[in-house]
């Protein structure tokens, strides 16, 4: 998985009734656009993480 700052994780939910969540990659913290990324999520909150199979990197579409 690659990602630049300011593409999109979307993470799937992982049980029924889970929702599929929204984070942006405001850092890349591995070599060459690979994990982990530090992230921001749409209700603000910040984490770092290594994105498993259940998460799809959207592209930065610029404006």
């Amino acid at each position: 998985m690659e990602a630049s700052v300011g593409d999109k994780l979307l993470v799937h939910g992982r049980t029924v009734g889970q929702h599929d969540r929204i984070a942006e990659v405001v850092e890349v913290l591995g070599p060459e656009g690979s994990p982990p990324y530090r992230v921001r999520f749409e209700d603000g909150h910040e984490t770092v993480m290594s994105p498993g199979p259940d998460c799809v990197v959207r592209p930065h579409e610029p404006a």
